[in-house]
């Protein structure tokens, strides 16, 4: 693709994704509806996709990211929900979809009929988990979602390959199948656990920020070329350095922390809205590549696997959530009560995205025998209104769903009265080793400063607090609302001034920009106070 067109997409897709916080709808679906309408615009590139650059260039970063922001600890406690999903759910789908569609569309082969079951499998939460959190979800299911998210890919592109060996006359068999499933699971997080400890004790060794963030964005792509290379699953080795990385940020460097989470969010923010108006881009195409089947024959197929693909998702859902509890009383200690509202909420968030699409463009045109593959054509159709289908439908419909159920969400006051307690042991730890430090003659301080110190860390402690008293009356804002807003614009005084000298040229700009930065880390920690 030439630069300008990619420039162009990139472009508006981040215009796109940005209009799309000013108004009630997720972005993803605003994005792949101006997709869905460009793809018909003359003039419009064609923005072909392709998965030999989806699956191991977007992929990756999407994952790490994901990965970064969960919480290993979280994943840990509900390592039985998100399994079931991730891989039972994943191969269950693989088999009844398939079946399913098997039946429903005519002439059909079995073989290319489990490929599409296998292709529709794997649920994208992206958007799921953007609206549980933006609409306050209680955490465990916002977890289960993201776990999901995770390692499903994994499954359904392990599912499609044993499928696709059996649909172009490769020999597959259930051993065989089940072999090349233990590789990939076992090889993906073998070579995850074998990259993690190196990669992190070499990020805690780098002393610069910019090497350290460097190395942090090819993180990634190493460890998904690594497992890729052995025949592993690059997206769990991935999922798995990813995690322990995150897991063991405390020990990197603040400097690089801050970088860190600035650059991966941009890149985040960047690559998901192109991926969902990728999805809309490919409409015109997958339409002309029908060939002999008939627009209306065909979408009659599609609403069927749509409904298919709906239904099986509550089928397994259901069962996989109530029966272990029902036959295991160490489950039902363990864990949470629950009721028939959260399998729903997870039921409808099966939302399919990119990877479902870039698995069947990558399905061959011809099998083994140098026969066309049967039904390609179709089988590209129907993953793309699967995919737009459950975006449009249960993309629209969760958030009102969520409400509708009134699901008890996260209690504010309680996590702001234990983010208090916490702060508060902190601070009176941090309080008795400065006392222990000024004791020794080395670190001597005068006064002032040493009492500048106290009362940084007393600014810690009662900042919390603060959010928990009484509010001003007339402005509404707590005590440490209106102490942030004062610091921020005396901070902003200070950066008017410092312009100001520069431009008498009584200040040069090198020194301005250290100027600047002082202030620019002092209004970050202000802002983070507060967030």
């Amino acid at each position: 693709m030439e630069a300008l067109p990619l420039v162009g997409l990139i472009a508006a897709s981040a215009a796109v994704a940005g209009a799309a916080r000013r108004t009630p709808i997720p972005a993803p679906l605003l994005l792949v509806t101006a997709g869905l309408i460009a793809s018909y615009v003359p003039g419009v590139p064609d923005y072909h996709l392709d998965p030999h650059i989806v699956l191991p260039l977007l992929l990756p970063p999407l994952l790490h990211t994901a990965a970064l922001d969960s919480s290993y600890l979280d994943l840990r406690a509900n390592i039985r929900p998100v399994a079931l999903l991730s891989v039972g759910y994943v191969l269950f789908a693989t088999l009844a979809v398939g079946y399913l569609a098997y039946l429903i569309v005519p002439d059909l082969p079995l073989t290319a009929a489990l490929v599409l079951g296998a292709v529709v499998a794997p649920p994208d939460a992206v958007a799921a988990t953007a609206i549980a959190r933006r609409l306050g979800l209680p955490n465990r299911i916002t977890t289960i979602l993201q776990g999901e998210s995770l390692v499903n890919d994994a499954t359904a592109i392990t599912a499609y390959k044993v499928a696709l060996a059996a649909a172009v006359g490769q020999g597959a068999s259930w051993a065989g199948g089940l072999g090349e499933f233990a590789l990939a699971s076992l090889g993906g997080i073998g070579v995850g656990l074998v990259l993690m400890i190196p990669i992190h004790w070499l990020r805690t060794r780098l002393k610069e920020a910019l090497l350290q963030n460097t190395l942090s964005l090819l993180i990634p792509f190493i460890a998904y070329a690594a497992a890729e290379e052995v025949h592993a699953s690059g997206v769990l080795a991935v999922v798995v350095v990813a995690l322990y990385l995150g897991h063991h940020s405390s020990q990197v460097d603040f400097a690089t922390r801050l970088q860190e989470a600035a650059v991966w969010k941009m890149v985040s923010f960047v690559l998901e809205s192109v991926v969902f108006a990728l999805i809309g881009l490919q409409l015109a195409f997958v339409v002309e590549e029908l060939g002999e089947y008939g627009v209306g024959e065909s979408l009659w197929y599609a609403a069927g696997v749509f409904v298919t693909v709906v239904v099986v998702r509550f089928v397994w859902v259901y069962p996989a959530t109530f029966l272990p509890r029902a036959l295991s009383r160490r489950i039902r200690q363990r864990e949470p009560d629950t009721t028939w509202r959260a399998p729903l909420i997870v039921g409808w968030a099966g939302m399919r995205g990119v990877v479902s699409l870039a698995i069947a463009f990558s399905i061959p045109l011809t099998m083994a025998d140098g026969e066309a593959f049967p039904a390609r054509n179709l089988v590209l159709f129907l993953t793309f209104t699967t995919v737009i289908g459950t975006l449009v439908v249960q993309g629209l419909s969760l958030p009102p769903l969520i409400r509708a159920l009134k699901l008890p969400g996260r209690d504010v006051h309680a996590e702001t009265l234990a983010e208090a307690q916490a702060q508060s042991e902190a601070s009176t730890a941090a309080e008795q080793r400065l006392q222990e430090l000024l004791t020794d003659e080395r670190n001597a301080l005068p006064q002032p400063l040493a009492d500048r110190l106290r009362s940084v860390l007393e600014r810690r402690r009662n900042a919390v607090w603060e959010r928990l008293g009484s509010v001003n009356e007339i402005t509404g804002e707590s005590a440490d609302d209106t102490y942030r807003r004062l610091a921020r614009e005396m901070i902003a005084t200070e950066r008017d001034v410092f312009v100001e000298l520069r431009n008498r040229r009584r200040i040069d700009d090198e020194m301005m920009r250290t100027l600047l930065r002082r202030l620019d880390l002092e209004e970050a920690a202000a802002y983070r106070e507060g967030a």
